[in-house]
């Protein structure tokens, strides 16, 4: 069964006035020096991915890789609580479609569990997927709710060289299934190198989105300590550097139906993990 941990605690703090002189390079639609900022409790010192249900911000679901719990949080108080899942494990993104959560687990094995899990603590309904995805580290993924896909993407795969391009895979789901492969796809790293007049680049993804409003993959590395933004068929738009400071190690990403980016970090050098929102410019 599913077991209720006491509630933790976390905060919001806005960096209207950033301590930095120098701007923060960022997409042209978000202003990356003004982000508000969630500080994480030590139970999300490792957070890795971030999801919303059908895009609402009203409550924030998370995981971390260490232990096989769904975290889930509202944005507008400060109760933190989580459920179990599973095992621990290396777990590296969450992704919800059609009220189904799944969780991709860095050997590229999937989970899936209703969302209403949460509610009924039926731990028993919890589906395992492995070997659908070629050997490899893998960190990111995104459910497509309207054609029913799950796109994961390389880390580190045998198949791939990271410095010329990185495979991702598409799989079907549907009713909490995940069934093979359906297509594959590649982003080009010799264009992310060109674009920050490097000689090559070895791209380590740790997370994805896809903006529904622009039609954009947004892809974090945080290896690399980038976000390279690609068309909807994986051309390579932008590669903006990030700011170690503030962007200590990112690790998931997400859009709100407000159009709000949501990055998270694990704590690294600072005091605890972050959530950074950031929203849509007004120009």
């Amino acid at each position: 069964m599913f077991k209720f941990l006491p509630t933790i605690f976390f905060i919001f703090i806005s960096l209207t006035t950033c301590t930095q002189s120098a701007k923060i390079n960022g997409p042209t639609a978000y202003n990356f020096n003004a982000p508000e900022v969630t500080k994480m409790p030590a139970d999300l010192n490792e957070i890795s991915g971030i999801a919303f249900n059908n895009g609402n911000p009203d409550t924030i679901f998370a995981e971390q890789d260490e232990d096989g719990r769904l975290f889930y949080f509202s944005s507008a108080n400060i109760n933190v609580k989580n459920v179990k899942f599973g095992k621990r494990g290396d777990y590296e993104d969450i992704a919800i479609n059609n009220r189904i959560v799944y969780m991709l687990r860095s050997d590229g094995k999937l989970f899936s569990f209703p969302l209403d899990n949460i509610y009924t603590n039926d731990e028993e309904n919890v589906q395992e997927f492995k070997d659908l995805l070629p050997k490899g580290e893998y960190e990111a993924m995104y459910a497509d709710g309207l054609h029913n896909y799950l796109y994961v993407l390389c880390k580190s795969c045998n198949d791939d060289d990271a410095t010329k391009s990185i495979s991702g895979y598409v799989l079907k789901i549907g009713n909490a299934e995940v069934d093979s492969v359906e297509k594959t796809f590649q982003i080009n790293t010799r264009d992310i190198a060109k674009l920050l007049n490097e000689k090559k680049i070895d791209f380590k993804p740790s997370a994805m989105a896809f903006n529904q409003f622009t039609n954009e993959w947004y892809v974090l590395s945080s290896v690399n300590k980038l976000l390279v933004i690609t068309d909807q068929q994986w051309k390579v738009k932008e590669a903006i550097k990030l700011d170690p400071q503030l962007f200590t190690q990112p690790e998931g990403i997400a859009f709100d139906k407000e159009q709000a980016l949501y990055i998270s970090n694990e704590r690294g050098i600072l005091e605890s993990a972050t959530i950074l929102k950031f929203a849509l410019s007004k120009k």
